[in-house]
């Protein structure tokens, strides 16, 4: 398991009101909307522990009110938080003194906004390097390392044109490029996309998830969407007024949704794109090696009630599959099962996602083999598992 870049132990905000009756009654199990009627107490949050852990996506998803841009803003400490602790690699950033907390914010943090965040005097070059600028490196060295990251986010040329110039895709990624240009090792990104059409969106997210795998940053990302949430995050954590309603992995989440709530929360994802041919395959019944025969074939077919069976070496590597008619035809005929197996089928790997293979699965006649890197045979994906992962 990857170091723990953050702990947050009992975190809790609270706005106006007598903030000492409202944590009593939050102690107590009341709501948030019950806090604020009778106290005149905002609780923004409460009670939030959770970790996460280094190189890994942190979505962090809830509706409008549930506290995750408070949440965020306190990983930063723009928000002081009215109790609890935050510890960035074991030491407690509430406890930082101004010193402390400039050096923090500077080199150890990067924050991607909805809103962009750009300024508009200066060009796309000089937004990117303003990090730098500002931690004082020198011009030559931060524009040198401005252009690497404006070519990494695909606007390699563009570092004189000005921001205003730009389409809304253009200019978060400007934004993506600045923050990478810190050299933080964590990204804090509220809600990024939004703000972006759907077809811009899905490759915004795409760069951001190639970007994060190839530099291996610590990403804490805010969204209200399922469905980004389910394909950005290594793990995720559903807030709902104020608390963490389940923190989990979006495949665990899928499965054992916590209640009722964090269920239809997630009725409307796209479960195709987060589930993959290993959550859905089955073991094979029955197998034969290639130097078995025709006939045993057959009664293997008899035997598991399948019109068809998958061919191995002696190490497993899936070598074809031999469907009833052709094992029939080898038996008549006296061919051997190498002869008159279909050697190119569609075969998946393990990490495959469900959205996938579903094209696979509707035009092939035979359950998806799924291999893993070696081409061991793992599993089968039939067209009955394809149609349950989807409902």
């Amino acid at each position: 398991m990857s170091e723990r870049i953050f702990l947050l132990e009992h975190v809790s905000k609270l706005y106006g009101g007598d903030q000492e009756q409202a944590a009593e009654l939050l102690q107590q199990g009341a709501n948030k909307a019950e806090v604020f009627q009778k106290t005149g107490c905002t609780a923004a949050l409460w009670d939030v522990s959770l970790e996460v852990r280094k190189g890994q996506i942190f979505v962090i998803i809830g509706l409008s009110g549930s506290g995750k841009s408070t949440l965020l803003r306190c990983l930063n400490r723009l928000l002081e938080p009215t109790g609890g602790a935050i510890y960035y690699r074991g030491e407690n950033i509430l406890d930082y003194d101004g010193a402390a907390l400039r050096e923090y914010r500077r080199h150890k943090l990067a924050m991607v906004f909805q809103s962009f965040a750009l300024m508009s005097h200066r060009n796309v070059l000089s937004n990117v390097a303003y990090p730098l600028e500002i931690q004082g490196v020198p011009k030559e060295e931060r524009e040198e390392r401005a252009r690497k990251y404006l070519q990494m986010v695909g606007l390699k040329n563009l570092e004189t044109v000005s921001c205003d110039s730009l389409s809304g895709g253009m200019r978060q990624r400007v934004g993506i490029a600045r923050a990478l240009c810190s050299d933080a090792e964590i990204l804090l990104m509220d809600e990024p996309f939004s703000a972006l059409d759907p077809l811009v969106r899905s490759d915004m997210q795409f760069e951001l998830l190639r970007i994060q795998r190839k530099l291996g940053k610590t990403v804490v990302f805010i969204t209200h969407d399922m469905d980004e949430a389910f394909k950005l995050g290594d793990r995720v954590a559903i807030m709902r007024d104020g608390r963490v309603v389940q923190n989990a992995t979006p495949v665990a989440m899928s499965k054992n949704p916590q209640d009722e709530y964090v269920k239809k929360f997630i009725e409307s994802a796209d479960k195709t794109k987060v589930l993959t041919a290993e959550d859905i395959m089955i073991h094979p019944g029955s197998l034969i090696r290639c130097c078995d025969t025709p006939e045993y074939a057959l009664k293997e077919m008899r035997l598991q009630e399948v019109s068809s069976v998958y061919v191995v070496d002696n190490c497993l590597h899936l070598l074809g599959v031999l469907s009833l008619t052709d094992a029939l035809a080898a038996h008549a005929e006296k061919r051997s099962i190498s002869e008159s197996m279909v050697k190119e089928l569609p075969r998946v790997k393990l990490a495959t996602p469900v959205v996938e293979i579903i094209p696979l699965a509707a035009e092939t006649p035979y359950p998806i083999a799924v291999v893993d890197e070696d081409g061991m045979l793992q599993g089968l994906v039939t067209k009955a598992s394809v149609l349950s992962s989807m409902t």
